[in-house]
């Protein structure tokens, strides 16, 4: 994957950084490469006029081959990375790539809003931080969840942002004080439950030939667009339904899980998919983060990386890079970060508010 930031780098230079590396990592050439999975959000904010990526892919490639995009918004990197294991093809490199940060912020507010209920929702100004703020509220209300218990999963995850290279926070350290203490957003988040925009690039390859990391589990469900359709704002049936496949295909159960990186792009997201993945029973998520459980030196640390909080959220390369950051914690090359011993991981990878939920489960060979 390529530094998450905000810096001012073209598209195709972020899909070609990523592309490079992880064909060096894989000691693979373009002629090795048989299809290709493209996921990116095509946003029409930034000042780039090409939109058949996919076309563009093949120039940075030279090659002619089979190549197609998986649009999924926030879930596009898990999509693509699901659709990729079920192409008949050996190699099969999957890209995902956004350049979101590039305008004011009502604009790329507005663009990012394409991936939630326009007609009900949008109307009376559910943006995802008021949306997701309600589902906190609900959760708060009905399980006894604090702020104080969001606070300590910002606080963990910019923890462990300052400790990746790639990370938008890598090296800037932000105190628990500092977290509770900043702007308030939508009630009950304040500015560090939400997670923050960037641009930037992932890639992995995926082959049937026998290698050191092997994918045990990869499911992918889809739920109503509008959370309030649902019969339980505080249960996200996607996730529940796809980790449930995964955990069955790789013939594991949790304790079994050695790190996670899930998608967190507000701090009430993580705490809800530790219960909907059945890390706990439902209602009990925030027993996990008081006691410190998915620290990165507790028995099973979570978003190792940062997270969306600290890494960043770039909207497509998140699911990518979250299966990027497992495979360098399976492989011990996670330097400071490292989880000592870690020999099965898993990535959790949601578009919208749950409407698009992917679970993939990678394990060492």
């Amino acid at each position: 994957m390529t530094k998450f930031g905000i810096h001012d780098v073209s598209s195709f230079e972020m899909g070609y950084e990523a592309m490079s590396l992880a064909l060096n990592d894989a000691q693979l050439k373009p002629d090795d490469i048989d299809a290709v999975v493209v996921t990116m959000e095509d946003a029409k904010v930034n000042d780039e006029k090409q939109r058949l990526y996919v076309s563009a892919v093949a120039s940075l490639l030279k090659k002619k081959l089979p190549i197609i995009r998986v649009p999924a918004v926030c879930g596009g990197g898990g999509a693509a990375f699901w659709t990729a294991q079920r192409l008949h093809y050996n190699n099969v490199l999957c890209l995902a790539v956004d350049k979101i940060v590039s305008t004011t912020t009502p604009i790329l507010t507005k663009e990012i809003m394409n991936a939630a209920e326009n007609i009900w929702e949008q109307e009376e100004g559910l943006i995802f931080p008021a949306q997701n703020a309600l589902v906190a509220q609900m959760h708060m209300e009905k399980y006894g969840t604090t702020h104080d218990d969001l606070s300590l999963i910002a606080y963990k995850n910019h923890l462990n942002g300052a400790l990746n290279p790639k990370a938008r926070f890598f090296g800037k350290k932000i105190s628990l004080d500092e977290i509770k203490k900043s702007p308030m957003i939508a009630t009950p988040f304040n500015l560090y439950d939400c997670s923050i925009s960037v641009n930037g690039a992932a890639c992995a390859i995926i082959s049937n030939d026998k290698t050191d990391i092997e994918v045990a589990g990869s499911a992918l469900a889809t739920d109503y667009l509008a959370p309030f359709e649902r019969e339980d704002m505080t249960t996200w049936e996607g996730t529940v339904k796809a980790g449930r496949e995964a955990f069955q295909q790789a013939g594991i159960s949790t304790e079994n899980i050695d790190v996670a990186e899930l998608h967190d792009a507000f701090t009430i997201v993580e705490i809800i998919a530790y219960e909907d993945l059945g890390f706990c029973k439902k209602g009990e998520g925030k027993e996990l983060i008081r006691k410190g459980v998915t620290r990165l030196d507790g028995k099973m640390p979570v978003n190792t990386s940062g997270g969306l909080k600290a890494r960043g959220h770039p909207i497509s390369p998140t699911g990518l890079a979250q299966v990027v950051e497992i495979v360098e914690q399976l492989r011990g090359r996670c330097g400071s970060r490292q989880v000592k011993g870690a020999k099965i991981g898993l990535t959790h990878n949601i578009g919208g508010a749950g409407g698009t939920t992917s679970v993939h489960i990678l394990k060492r060979a």
